[in-house]
């Protein structure tokens, strides 16, 4: 959800989709097996895709083709081409064999248009041989741009080690001049301890590179896809918050009272933080100011007093003192997390500005007040019925559940 001038907007139900009919590219992901390719096609994608079969049979344990109706490219998706030459030769026909069968048929859009090359962020070195497996691969496609792609990126230091890996390994090589981008991401919530976090990032970055990468016909309009990028970083968003919402019921259940405490408050910062970087705001000193005008409302010692407070007046409650801390962390976690990408999307969609500290603060005490209250209590009160062995989970599902719109 989002919020315009004190109106709840559904992002999703209001923006505009990509139209089923407009001639879609074709994106080749390559790369050795374990870096992380199918990660990444469901972060861009998403898992809601269909299994295309055209021009693939026989070749099903080699390829597979996704595609949505929402997003303006196929990916086709091979089996890695390392170590075995000759697993890298099967990829390779498998490949052609589709792009033969589909020109036949006269499909729509049989070419490869842009091909992702992905490498491990986590990797010292980036071999030869896998630029030479690469080099084989997209022989067919001599002029189709490259964009490498580096996996499980987790940090700054890396990011440019990788860049600079990337560089050295295509310099002097054949495919060098088919190298469009080097985009580091992300493609997932990476748990680093109990309150820190490699949130997504990247994949906006990634999507903007791919099409502009694409012949002229296929770049897609504007408004589409705008909204298939704030969609994409929504359901990242999404699953970076639920990780907090753990977190912050783990280190919540402890005896000193969360109220009186500051133990939430690495959490909150690396949440904000985290998302704050998935949405591209946090550039400058205007985005510090509008992020410090979004925590200072959530700051968990001054919320935690009236939400245990709302729960402690409820008629017949009956929680541990633990499984209380529990509750109203992971709720306060919750609400700044989709109360910050509710400003986020805004920002991104051109609606609201950074400066705009006024409204981001109004946003979030309506966020944390009287609705949020109730939204505790009813946590409270369901985690009542549970079983005490599962209590952080139950209390992680209920908050979920309420806070967020799904379960686990």
């Amino acid at each position: 959800m989002t919020y315009d001038n004190g109106k709840v907007i559904d992002v999703q139900a209001a923006a505009p989709v990509v139209r089923e009919r407009r001639v879609k590219g074709n994106v080749l992901v390559l790369g050795n097996s374990g870096v992380g390719k199918s990660t990444l096609i469901n972060a861009v994608i998403g898992d809601q895709v269909a299994r295309t079969s055209f021009g693939t049979r026989g070749t099903t344990s080699e390829l597979m083709v996704y595609e949505s109706d929402a997003v303006p490219f196929r990916v086709i998706d091979s089996i890695g081409f390392e170590p075995s030459p000759i697993k890298s030769l099967k990829a390779v026909h498998a490949v052609r064999s589709w792009s033969k069968a589909s020109a036949k048929e006269d499909g729509e859009g049989h070419r490869i248009d842009v091909i992702w090359f992905c490498v491990d962020g986590t990797a010292a070195k980036l071999f030869p041989q896998t630029i030479r497996n690469l080099s084989n691969a997209v022989a067919m496609w001599r002029s189709v741009p490259i964009i490498t792609v580096i996996t499980k990126s987790y940090s700054k230091p890396d990011r440019e080690r990788n860049v600079a890996m990337v560089r050295e390994a295509f310099a002097g090589q054949r495919v060098e001049r088919n190298l469009r981008a080097i985009v580091p991401v992300v493609a997932q919530t990476y748990v680093l301890d109990e309150t820190a976090f490699a949130g997504p990032e990247g994949i906006g970055d990634l999507i903007d590179a791919t099409m502009q990468a694409m012949p002229d016909g296929m770049h897609g309009g504007a408004q589409d896809l705008m909204a298939f990028k704030l969609n994409r970083k929504r359901v990242l968003a999404q699953g970076l918050i639920g990780a907090c919402v753990a977190a912050g019921a783990t280190v919540g259940a402890v005896p000193l009272p969360i109220a009186d405490s500051l133990v939430l408050s690495p959490l909150e910062l690396a949440e904000l933080n985290g998302l704050a970087r998935l949405y591209g705001i946090d550039k400058d000193e205007d985005s510090r100011h509008f992020l410090d005008a979004i925590v200072q409302v959530g700051t968990a010692g001054t919320v935690a007093h009236a939400a245990i407070s709302a729960i402690k007046a409820i008629p017949g409650i009956n929680i541990a003192a633990s499984a209380l801390n529990a509750v109203v962390a992971a709720s306060i976690i919750a609400a700044l997390g989709e109360g910050a990408v509710a400003a986020f999307e805004q920002v991104a969609a051109g609606r609201r500005s950074i400066q705009d500290v006024g409204w981001v603060r109004h946003l979030m005490q309506d966020q944390f007040g009287d609705g949020f209250l109730g939204k505790v209590s009813d946590v409270a009160k369901a985690s009542q019925a549970g079983d005490a062995k599962d209590m952080s989970q139950m209390i992680v599902d209920l908050v979920k559940a309420v806070f967020m719109g799904r379960g686990k």
